[in-house]
Order: C-alpha cells, then sequence, then structure tokens
C-alpha cells in the first residue's frame, strides 16, 4: 500500500509499521472524560485482502466508510449523536490505523474541513490509506468543493448519491456533469454517487465521461416522520429487497466499476453474525469480480473493521484479485 496524498511534513516521525508489539496512547483533540479513545495495537497485517483496478491505482474490495465518521447512521437520531460522540479525531484515525493493520488500502469519506484536518493528522502520523472523496452537499459551490477536495490528492472523488438522486427527481441531472467535468480537468477518478439504477443507466446511455460508480444497493426511504437522507437527520428509514435487487442488476449491466455501500442497510443486515456473513456473500456474489463494497464501522461496539476483513478474506480468497470482469 502506497501512501496517496503528500509527504509528510514530520518526516522524522517514526512510521508505525515500523513499532512492532506496542501499545499507542492516541491522545484526543477535544479531551473529554466521556469519550473512549480507541488505542492502535501495533503487531504484523492479519493478510492481504483481495484488490482490483482503479484507474492507475488498486484498491482493496473492501474499503473502510465514512458516514459513522460524520455521525451518519442512518438508524437514529440517538444513534447518530452517539457516532459523533465517538468518533474524535484521535478514534477516526485510530480506526483508519486498524483498517490498514487488517489488509484494508482504501478509505472513504466526505471532503468537508473536519475530514480533511483529520486526514492530515493521520498521513503525518504515518497513514498510507487511499482517500476516496465524497463532495459535502451542505457546501453552496460544489466546483469549488471538488477543487478544495483535490487539494488533499484523493485518488478519486464523486458527486453525493443525495444531491445527485435529488437533481434527478428535479429534471436537472444533466447539471452534475459539470461538476464530473472539475473532477476531470483535475486529474482523479471521477465518479458518481446515486442510490436510483435509472441515473446510473442514463448516465451510461448518454456515454458520461466518469470512471466509476457509487452505489447503494438500498434506496432509503422515509418511514414514521419525515427524513431525508441528505440531511442527516433520520427517524426511520425503510430498506426494501425490490431496491437491492434492481440496483444489483444495473451494476452488473455497466462495464464501469461500482463501489457498492449500504450491503448491511445501515446495520439492518447484521444483527447476527449470520446475518453478517449472509450480507458479505450475498454483495460478492451479486457485483462484479472488478467492483468493491464500502462499509461504515462502528469500532465502539468491537473491532467491526478486523471482522468484516475476515469475512471478505474468507468469501474472496486472501489476496485473489480482480483484473478482469466475470
Amino acid at each position: 500500500m502506497g501512501v496517496v496524498g503528500t509527504e509528510c511534513d514530520l518526516a522524522w516521525l517514526p512510521r508505525l509499521n515500523e513499532v512492532t508489539a506496542e501499545w499507542r496512547v492516541v491522545r484526543s483533540c477535544a479531551a473529554r472524560s466521556d469519550r473512549e479513545v480507541l488505542p492502535v495495537i501495533e503487531r504484523p497485517a492479519q493478510g492481504s485482502l483481495p484488490t482490483v483496478p482503479f484507474g492507475p491505482h488498486r484498491i482493496t474490495r473492501l474499503i473502510v466508510g465514512g458516514n459513522p465518521f460524520s455521525g451518519h447512521s442512518h438508524t437514529s437520531p440517538e444513534l447518530s449523536r452517539e457516532m459523533i460522540d465517538y468518533y474524535s479525531v484521535a478514534n477516526i484515525k485510530a480506526t483508519l490505523f486498524e483498517a490498514e493493520r487488517a489488509g484494508l488500502n482504501t478509505m472513504q469519506s466526505r471532503g468537508d474541513r473536519h475530514i480533511t484536518r483529520m486526514i492530515v493528522e493521520y498521513r503525518q502520523e504515518g497513514g498510507k490509506l487511499q482517500w476516496i472523496g465524497q463532495t459535502a452537499s451542505e457546501l453552496a459551490d460544489t466546483a469549488a468543493n471538488v477543487r478544495y477536495m483535490a487539494s488533499f490528492q484523493p485518488i478519486g472523488i464523486y458527486h453525493h448519491g443525495s444531491r445527485t438522486d435529488a437533481y434527478w427527481r428535479q429534471g436537472r441531472i444533466d447539471a452534475v456533469r459539470d461538476y464530473l467535468k472539475v473532477m476531470r480537468d483535475l486529474g482523479v477518478q471521477v465518479g458518481l454517487g446515486t442510490h436510483l439504477p435509472e441515473v446510473v443507466e442514463y448516465a451510461e446511455e448518454h456515454a458520461w465521461d466518469l470512471d466509476f460508480y457509487m452505489t447503494s444497493l438500498y434506496n432509503p426511504r422515509p418511514g414514521g416522520s419525515a427524513s431525508g437522507t441528505a440531511s442527516g437527520v433520520v427517524d426511520q428509514e425503510l430498506y426494501l429487497e425490490e431496491d437491492r435487487v434492481r440496483m444489483i442488476k444495473t451494476i452488473r449491466e455497466t462495464p464501469k466499476t461500482c463501489l457498492a455501500l449500504k450491503i448491511l442497510a445501515a446495520g439492518r443486515n447484521s444483527r447476527t453474525p449470520e446475518d453478517l456473513r449472509r450480507a458479505f456473500e450475498h454483495a460478492f456474489a451479486s457485483i462484479k469480480p472488478t467492483d468493491a463494497v464500502v462499509v461504515g464501522v462502528y469500532q465502539k461496539r468491537g473491532n467491526q473493521i478486523a471482522e468484516n476483513a475476515a469475512l471478505v478474506r474468507e468469501i474472496c480468497g486472501e489476496g485473489a484479485n480482480g483484473d478482469e470482469q466475470g
């Protein structure tokens, strides 16, 4: 796994992979007595994960997702708030180092100032994960946001799925192409996020210039009180099997790389170890051999990264790479 990012300004800092069998104490930027700081144990990696091409790069077929880092549980306001309280900058960095140890080489997250500041610190401390960034829809100037993100050297940028879907419903989907052109001009892998198979099919039919899709296996539907995925304010969301079937069909029909997210239906498909295994097995049996999955974790509830990585190694084969579409 090569470092993708700027040169470390603090080159004299010891690299984490040179320290073995020792505990590293991670101190939170915001000292809070009620916030547990996740330690990073320094020991050899648990084994390689299968990788697939991503433009000139290679990405592991399991990517750590960033929704929990930003407090988006897609379960309840209470859990979202709990994630915000837990995921201090120190705990996010510790989670990323744990992802490296588990064999992952790529992370996905929002491209806002909070996350980019964390990425700078993570890289200064020796972090190696490649970054795929999502546009921050709360910002008024998306093109400026894309340029800002590019300054932190992601390997790919994609247009936020909820915002893409809003453009689709408004009949303004072609406006998104302008933002994709900005990404192309900046030299990153160009991506389009969506929860709607129709968006992928439209982009393919009209030969949009992009490299990958960030495709949600489910299209979360508001249930209970009015809510929306774009705002992150969630009371209850409905995840329908018919949506998963439809999106998988679309994923298999496009030759472009698809990064499948919400394979666990925001935790609804992982309430037991058996459910978790079935969800991963279903995802990898359904997507193309050249695709990958993006899965967020909540490390307060156990080492979910290590558990997910072990499942992927068992299901896909350790180090087995997908270079050709099957």
